[in-house]
């Protein structure tokens, strides 16, 4: 199996999503102009998609598990392509906001599908950990180049060219998942039924508790509450629960979410604080883009250097290193110059991310490949709506990345608790 061509196909279909999630930042102003947004409507048009995106993680992970992977990686990308279009030619902010939500709806079935093709086609161990790695790298890139592209796009061709960008990339990913990746041939094994109100529960609150984050909303985040323990009692009653309890009862896999969750508050929290900073000192975006790239160079080598320690001391090692060295470059970004602090938080997200993400998917069978991807990357995109919303209103820019040191501690404890996985080391030995 061609498995380094499948590694560049799910690879780039991740690398969009991320793009698509920070590549508005820079439009948003042309944008606001050119279909006469409301005053303060136009921010919809970044939180229509995250709000939809982090809402349906979990969700579009397990339909993979039940109705076929491939199979359900190809819609997502034809769904995402297709509102991608539908942005680009929107001539009114609704039609705009729409089309967002419906882009968010394609990304949420591609992330965590192409996740957990990743985890069915690399054997655990070595293999599978560097394919994390470089999955971790592809994320830290895809953000900063959204950033990097924004400008010089909206400048140079107009704003719908960052939604246009899509449509050849998804062309391709249609052509080649086609081509590459294995038919869904097998079946999960049990009940074939789908458990309709679990998943229309569990939907309904993360979406309400992302939208609640995100706009400071009390009711939408006492209705989340409400139907997530709507969710727990179904689940606990239903013959084929959409979240079975083996899945959840890892302490390994709890543990890695919670560090997903730790790392998606400290780095979307710190670069929303910088990028405000930087604005209010007159930087531009192309230059504060570029300023971040240090972070992206040092997350990759994070990650890289991260998954090659995993395979042969463990993630706790890893978890405990990484999260320290957020903690640190969060200080030192106090104190120290941009580039330093930058390089020195780079290295430990790359750390943490992947040590906590081969702990929150490792020891699942395949069979709830997606549903562990689903959580996995749920947990970092409620991290990082979280990360923005504390991070954004506990005071000056100082303040709050000595919060985020506080955070990135608290993901020091929490690493404490993963213990090392023999197998995995041993298959290093190997």
């Amino acid at each position: 199996m061609p498995t380094t061509r499948i590694l560049a196909v799910l690879g780039t279909a991740f690398f969009v999503v991320v793009l698509d999630s920070t590549i508005v930042y820079v439009a948003l102003p042309s944008i606001a102009d050119d279909l006469a947004f409301a005053s303060g409507d136009v921010q919809w048009v970044l939180s229509a998609y995250l709000v939809t995106f982090g809402g349906l993680l979990l969700f579009g992970g397990r339909v993979a598990d039940l109705l076929g992977r491939r199979r359900v990686f190809l819609v997502g990308i034809a769904i995402f392509t297709a509102a991608s279009l539908v942005c680009g030619s929107a001539s009114a902010p609704a039609v705009l906001v729409g089309a967002r939500v419906l882009q968010g709806v394609g990304a949420a079935i591609m992330a965590p599908t192409a996740l957990s093709l990743v985890l069915t086609t690399f054997e655990p161990g070595p293999e599978r950990n560097r394919a994390l790695g470089i999955w971790g790298g592809i994320g830290g890139v895809g953000g900063t180049a959204g950033l990097l592209l924004g400008g010089p796009i909206t400048q140079l061709w107009g704003w719908q060219w960052i939604f246009l960008v899509n449509l050849p990339v998804g062309v391709v990913l249609l052509v080649a998942s086609r081509r590459l990746l294995p038919k869904d041939t097998e079946r999960p094994a049990g009940p074939r039924s789908f458990d309709l109100t679990g998943a229309a529960t569990v939907t309904a609150s993360l979406v309400l508790l992302v939208l609640a984050i995100t706009e400071a909303s009390w009711p939408a985040l006492v209705a989340a509450a409400l139907l997530m323990a709507v969710f727990v009692v179904v689940e606990r009653r239903t013959v084929a629960p959409l979240v079975p309890w083996r899945v959840v009862r890892s302490r390994r896999l709890v543990a890695g979410n919670v560090l997903l969750l730790v790392a998606g508050m400290c780095v979307d929290g710190v670069l929303l604080v910088l990028a405000l900073g930087a604005h209010a000192s007159g930087t531009s975006p192309v230059q504060f883009g570029l300023t971040t790239a240090a972070m992206t160079v040092a997350s990759v080598a994070g990650s890289f250097a991260g998954q090659a320690v995993v395979t042969r001391a463990g993630v706790r090692t890893v978890a405990v290193a990484g999260t320290a060295l957020l903690a640190v470059g969060s200080v030192a970004l106090t104190a120290l110059p941009l580039g330093v602090g930058l390089v020195v938080f780079g290295a430990g997200l790359g750390a943490a991310f992947v040590s906590a993400q081969i702990a929150a998917v490792s020891g699942v069978a395949d069979d709830d490949a997606g549903l562990a991807a689903g959580i996995a990357d749920t947990s970092f995109a409620i991290g990082g709506a979280l990360g923005v919303a504390v991070l954004s209103t506990v005071g000056d820019t100082r303040t709050a990345l000595v919060v985020a040191a506080g955070v990135a501690a608290v993901g020091v404890v929490v690493g404490t608790v993963l213990r090392a996985d023999r197998s995995t080391v041993s298959a290093a030995a190997s």
